[in-house]
């Protein structure tokens, strides 16, 4: 995808004495109190602010946190907590500015925070009007939040649209980069893992990846439908009747260009869904009628961990157990220490996918972790995020 990059301007000097407004993802979460218990995005936006502020620009910052109603202000949504943190962080003041959308104060290498972008009127329609006063207070706009990528509001499309020049953000870019490295051009044999409790909501993921790897490992409440749909018992586990003629069609699918689904040969059941429930290791045929299944058995495990062992690219959504129990944990582990241990080019992506990565230590050894959420689901559908493609429409007018 061709965009216009922060790093390229900088490069160019085209960005000394410019006011640079960059919409950045800083919805962290907080506690009862406003205090932030985990500072992930917030670290992660910095080198975006820091290259601006060397360059010379007069740096705006821009962010939603949580919920808010358009228009009603409250405490809760201020993002006050969020810039006293960054301003920690890049040991320079902060100041945090209300009311912004017709006009901001701030001097070349000065950086200021924009009070949270959702309390505006008009920002999750896009509204155009909001929007064109947005682009009046930059001479360039950054785009540095993937996690927003998939939704075309004021801040994230509309003042993209209306700004005198639109980029990516060196968080965006490296999104860019590593979903175009796994999906677009990717070094074969690619193999997705999709997993999660329901087919439903990754149908369409399924589909679309159908079409595009060499094997599709399915975990979770998912691998039960794929499981109904040979046919296999899965006692009352968790699972969609339903849909079983999506998955057959997937597999069908995948067969006939000589890819695969990898199906469970055994499982770890129990008769109860809870942590101190016993744990029993089953061949998939003999699983009873009141076993619920939480995990792959070893035998799948090895058979998996192999697999991703051989792959050149691993695309990676969804645990393919109960990880949060730990007799039921050992499925997802195995898969966690084969994509860290595997030569290929991995991407990780979605809220479970990386307590998972987290838990078991492995950050530095997964080629990219999406910081997307959504976008990153979105991506995996085949779908064009809005504003990855205001930015690519940009750089080509």
């Amino acid at each position: 995808m061709n965009v216009k990059r922060l790093a390229d301007l900088i490069e160019r000097g085209e960005l000394a004495g410019k006011r640079v407004f960059i919409r950045a993802d800083l919805n962290v979460p907080q506690d009862d109190s406003g205090a932030i218990t985990e500072d992930t995005r917030i670290r992660a936006s910095v080198p975006a602010v820091r290259m601006a502020l060397d360059a010379g620009a007069a740096v705006m910052v821009a962010s939603h946190l949580g919920r808010p109603t358009e228009g009603e202000f409250k405490p809760a949504d201020s993002l006050a907590p969020v810039a006293a943190r960054m301003a920690e962080l890049l040991g320079a003041p902060v100041p945090l500015v209300s009311n912004w959308v017709d006009g901001v104060a701030v001097q070349p290498g000065q950086v200021v925070m924009l009070e949270n972008c959702r309390l505006n009127k008009g920002e999750k329609k896009n509204d155009e009007a909001l929007a064109r006063k947005m682009a009046l207070l930059c001479d360039v706009f950054v785009h540095d939040a993937f996690g927003t990528a998939h939704r075309a509001e004021a801040s994230t499309y509309g003042i993209a649209q209306y700004a005198p020049v639109a980029c990516a953000g060196p968080l965006l870019s490296a999104e860019i980069d590593a979903i175009t490295k796994a999906l677009a051009h990717p070094k074969r044999p690619l193999v997705a893992i999709v997993a999660g409790s329901k087919v439903s909501t990754k149908l369409t993921i399924l589909k679309a990846l159908s079409d595009k790897v060499d094997g599709l490992i399915v975990g979770g409440g998912i691998a039960n439908t794929f499981l109904l749909a040979m046919g296999l018992p899965i006692g009352h586990s968790l699972a969609e009747p339903d849909l079983v003629v999506e998955a057959r069609a997937v597999i069908d699918a995948m067969k006939a260009r000589g890819a695969e689904v990898p199906i469970p040969v055994d499982v770890v059941t129990a008769k109860k869904f809870a942590a101190d429930a016993p744990a029993t290791v089953k061949a998939v045929a003999d699983v009873a009628a009141d076993d619920l299944i939480l995990d792959v058995g070893p035998k799948t495990a090895a058979i998996l961990a192999a697999k991703l062992m051989a792959a050149g690219t691993i695309v990676w959504n969804g645990p393919v157990g109960v990880f949060e129990f730990e007799a039921f944990s050992h499925g997802t582990e195995a898969i966690a220490r084969a994509v860290a241990a595997s030569p290929a080019f991995s991407i990780a992506g979605g809220g479970d996918t990386l307590a998972a990565i987290a838990k078991y230590g492995i950050e530095k050894d997964v080629g990219y972790i999406s910081t997307g959420g959504g976008a990153f689901l979105e991506v995996l559908e085949g779908k064009t995020l809005p504003a990855l493609d205001i930015l690519s429409k940009r750089a080509a007018g």
